[in-house]
């Protein structure tokens, strides 16, 4: 999909995700039918997403772990996509250097971490080695959270 100059206006005016429709159109002197469309459209085409993101810094008991990846195999992006469904897993990416992806990993409790290689990467095939980094403090950064049913009470 094609992110004119139009589409991108319309992104940068969504970072606030409160503001209207008709508040970007006013400010983008378009119809609101406009920018309507051009969401449906970017969110269609996978550009956009909509959601609420949260500082992992102010999630209680919560640290968030980059982790570097190296595989034994090149198929990197369907790698990458194995990783990208695993419960905690915020973000991937395909990487050049010394490792093949890097992984954005919400990580909850004291053990929570072990328990993430333990259940969710010792499964998983093809992988050389893991170096985690556990973030101390996050500057600009927001992740997606979805608590777990038993984490809700």
């Amino acid at each position: 999909m094609k992110l004119d100059a139009l589409n991108l206006a319309i992104i940068r005016h969504l970072r606030d995700g409160r503001k209207s429709f008709k508040e970007i159109a006013v400010a983008l002197s378009v119809t609101e039918n406009t920018v309507r469309s051009r969401v449906n459209r970017l969110r269609e085409g996978g550009v956009l997403d909509i959601a609420g993101l949260i500082e992992p810094d102010a999630l209680p008991g919560h640290k968030l772990v980059f982790m570097g990846v190296k595989l034994t195999g090149m198929n990197l992006v369907k790698k990458a996509r194995e990783f990208s469904d695993l419960p905690g897993v915020v973000g991937v990416s395909v990487v050049t250097g010394r490792y093949d992806l890097i992984l954005q990993v919400l990580i909850r409790g004291d053990h929570g971490l072990l328990d993430f290689f333990t259940e969710q990467l010792d499964p998983i095939s093809g992988i050389q080695s893991v170096e985690t980094f556990v973030s101390y403090k996050n500057l600009h950064v927001r992740v997606p959270y979805v608590l777990n049913p038993e984490e809700e009470n």
